[in-house]
């Protein structure tokens, strides 16, 4: 078992992929199985943390008139209530700590990878697979668990004639079980794109800037800014869309012939 600290901040590279490397801090092997503990599994640990400190601020004064912070994460309750009640109806606010854990822990990873130093824990398939295997599995346990066969109901749709269904059926199945796959690669695929390329548009600053080109430098410099905006929104609508759609698959789960 060996500590290694220097791997906690990513030395700078001209590489754009070298920023999702993964590192390990402390090594374990176990059973001949690696577990080590990464930079990864570190920076899971202070986005989780940031999120949990941050509600409870916003939980411990509970007073009558909120301050700001109160009053965010009212709101933050609120707008995921909301979503779940309006996509899932009343019955799945059962699910509302779940949903509201996945769309803090989503936005807090994607927040979080969004500073020098950080790592984007949410650019990894792995992690955004396992969340959405997650989902997966427990919108099947449930609707069995409620519905019980019935559940499968929800592949051949009520009113279609015979003929259609040996067509509809095997295109439902094949679209259910492409639910988790589109789930995950959608918020890696959005959060590894967006800084690749602002780990680009950084190397055509600092390289045009060497080359004493500095004139042109600004040029990539100046669209850094938008650039790193509209990153910091798509870093808030695929932690939503992620939450929403898992509302919409719950949804199935509860209510399968709708």
């Amino acid at each position: 078992m060996t500590l290694s600290f220097p791997a906690l901040l990513p030395t700078i590279a001209t590489d754009p992929i070298h920023q999702f490397k993964i590192f390990p801090l402390l090594d374990w092997t176990a059973a001949g199985y690696n577990l080590s503990f990464t930079n990864s599994s570190f920076w899971m640990m202070v986005s989780t943390g940031l999120v949990l400190a941050f509600l409870g601020v916003a939980a411990s004064r509970g007073g009558l008139i909120p301050n700001r912070i109160q009053s965010l994460g009212e709101l933050s309750y609120g707008f995921i209530a909301d979503m779940v009640r309006s996509t899932a109806g009343e019955e799945g606010l059962k699910f509302f700590p779940f949903v509201f854990t996945l769309f803090f822990f989503i936005l807090g990873a994607n927040i979080v990878g969004m500073f020098p130093y950080a790592f984007t824990t949410t650019s990894h398939i792995a992690v955004t697979g396992a969340l959405a295997i997650v989902v997966i599995l427990i919108v099947i346990g449930y609707g069995i668990y409620k519905n019980g066969l019935g559940f499968f109901g929800l592949f051949a749709p009520h009113g279609v004639p015979l003929p259609v269904m040996f067509f509809l059926v095997p295109i439902e199945i094949i679209s259910f079980l492409a639910r988790p796959i589109t789930l995950g690669m959608r918020l890696f695929a959005n959060m590894l794109a967006g800084h690749i390329m602002l780990k680009l548009l950084a190397i055509f600053v600092v390289m045009l800037a060497g080359a004493g080109l500095a004139w042109a430098a600004w040029v990539p410099y100046v669209l850094l800014i938008p650039i790193t905006a509209l990153e910091f929104l798509v870093a808030f609508l695929q932690a939503y869309v992620f939450a929403l759609l898992t509302c919409v698959y719950l949804k199935d789960a509860i209510h399968p012939h709708h």
